[in-house]
């Protein structure tokens, strides 16, 4: 079957940004429209994974993963098997997250969720699928066995985060509200968006200070994501995020500026954001869309 073409909402990043990434993302949205053709399934299943997949998204995921191994002297290419798999993931993540046993969510950039277009079953199967395929694509891709590793323990650790911030299991001496919101976020966001960082370095021929600086990189944005994200949340409409707003605040979830505040919440991002930056600061020009990058999450409005 050929490839679905995607649809996709205008990007919300800067301009000068904008000129230097989109044509990536245009690249990646064909990269996952591939990998879902290329799949035998039923017809229902891929309209339904193609919704979950195709419409919209950021794809910071797989942008992320490119740019690190660009950053070190890799090709593009080398980042496609390992890009893909982790937009795959995070679209599982997200369509489970949705259904009624978790979040209950019925809007997602914009459009229904997955269960509530096609139903709760096709949701979970839908889900299923994607994460499936996600190891599928990266074991076909010829990546290193690290690569595969660390796609892994990043799925992993997302689940955990998932748990922590919907079940609980906190250990004991996990009490304090901040502490239980960092390690939330840790793993629900964060573990993703570093594997993305890890993952295109190790396809760039990291070396271990080189994969070092990516990861503090990687933690530092994936936290300052998400306490942009808690502070969108509470800062603007539904119709503006293309999701629900104060959807966590209504459900008693911890959130940063919860915590913490508004405003010492948007201080944290300002740290977060040097922390990030001090971290590839010694990769000089190829270093530099990820330099922007950050600079656009800090200060992104949706």
């Amino acid at each position: 079957m050929a490839a679905v073409t995607p649809t996709r909402t205008q990007s919300p990043m800067a301009p000068s940004f904008t000129e230097t990434v989109e044509p990536i993302i245009r690249r990646i949205d064909g990269w996952l429209a591939d990998a879902i053709a290329a799949q035998s399934m039923p017809a229902n299943l891929r309209e339904a994974a193609n919704h979950a997949v195709l419409v919209g998204g950021k794809r910071l995921r797989p942008l992320l993963t490119v740019l690190c191994c660009e950053a070190l002297g890799g090709a593009e290419d080398d980042a496609r098997a390992p890009a893909v798999a982790l937009e795959l993931v995070h679209a599982f993540s997200l369509v489970h997250d949705d259904l009624p046993a978790l979040d209950n969510d019925l809007l997602r950039r914009g459009q229904p969720t997955v269960h509530a277009k096609y139903g709760e079953a096709m949701g979970v199967l839908a889900g299923d699928l994607l994460l499936t395929l996600a190891f599928a694509v990266v074991s076909r891709g010829g990546c290193p066995a690290a690569v595969i590793g660390e796609l892994s323990s990043a799925t992993i650790g997302m689940i955990n985060g998932q748990v922590y911030d919907s079940l609980g299991g906190f250990e004991p001496d996990c009490r304090r509200d901040l502490d239980r919101l960092r390690l939330i976020h840790e793993n629900k966001t964060g573990a993703l968006l570093v594997a993305a960082c890890r993952m295109g370095g190790i396809c760039g021929g990291a070396d271990p200070e080189q994969l070092r600086r990516l990861t503090t990189y990687g933690n530092a944005i994936g936290l300052m994501f998400q306490v942009v994200d808690d502070l969108l949340d509470v800062t603007q409409s539904t119709e503006h995020l293309g999701k629900a707003a104060g959807k966590d605040l209504s459900a008693g979830k911890l959130t940063f500026p919860g915590v913490m505040g508004v405003d010492a919440s948007r201080a944290h991002v300002q740290e977060l954001l040097e922390e990030a930056s001090t971290a590839i600061a010694p990769f000089g020009a190829s270093g530099r869309p990820l330099a922007e990058l950050a600079e656009y999450m800090a200060v992104r409005t949706r």
